[in-house]
């Protein structure tokens, strides 16, 4: 895996077990855990949140805010984004609002509505707070999008696009065109027919492709 992230933010959801974001998880330049999940990833840097799920042998680690305005998740991307500089690596001197560039994993499984709500929240980080995120589950990724994008696919890859306004959405290397989805069961279960996929909207969507092929 070649990504490089400024941080890695575990959630309390289902820990991964996949390769992908193990070894995302393994080549962590700074770890953030959500509250009680520091369980799964003791080599965090930090934990985030109130604390009511931290066993005492972490409580050295915790950074508590006890507000109740916004989750566990946003409260260890607001910390990120306080407390982190971007990486040196990926930021080009045209770049003058460098945008933090973060993994997040745990944030799906065992609730269905927790997952719905953190999917939801990777837009937020990234139209409202300037945040590159990707999260990774346990059968692929979903990356918050604006505008022209290309991401790296193989043949075969399952992708699906959520629209989140556009009024426009083209694909170059789907099997099946894209548009400006009403309704986001309609941008599922399209594939990639190539090793690239493009995307020119007029505003923001989201796109999820699985780590395997059909």
């Amino acid at each position: 895996m070649s990504e490089q992230y400024d941080a890695v933010i575990v959630a309390n959801g289902q820990f991964p077990t996949h390769e992908v974001p193990l070894a995302i998880l393994r080549n962590a330049k700074y770890i953030v855990a959500c509250d009680g999940a520091v369980r799964n990833v003791p080599q965090a840097d930090v934990v985030i949140g109130d604390g009511d799920s931290v066993p005492a042998e972490y409580h050295h680690l915790l950074v508590q805010i006890d507000e109740q305005d916004d989750n566990d998740l946003t409260k260890a991307t607001r910390y990120c984004l306080s407390n982190l500089q971007p990486l040196t690596s990926h930021l080009s001197s045209l770049t003058p609002h460098p945008s933090l560039r973060i993994a997040y994993l745990g944030c799906t499984g065992l609730r269905e509505d927790h997952t719905i709500g953190n999917i939801s929240l990777l837009m937020r980080y990234f139209r409202d707070m300037n945040v590159q995120g990707v999260m990774y589950t346990d059968y692929g990724m979903f990356t918050p999008s604006y505008g022209y994008q290309t991401f790296p696919s193989k043949s075969g890859q399952q992708v699906s696009i959520f629209n989140f306004g556009c009024t426009s959405i083209y694909s170059e290397g789907l099997r099946w065109d894209s548009y400006a989805y009403d309704q986001w069961w309609q941008g599922t279960l399209n594939e990639a027919i190539g090793n690239r996929i493009s995307f020119c909207a007029d505003g923001y969507y989201m796109v999820y492709q699985t780590y395997d092929v059909k």
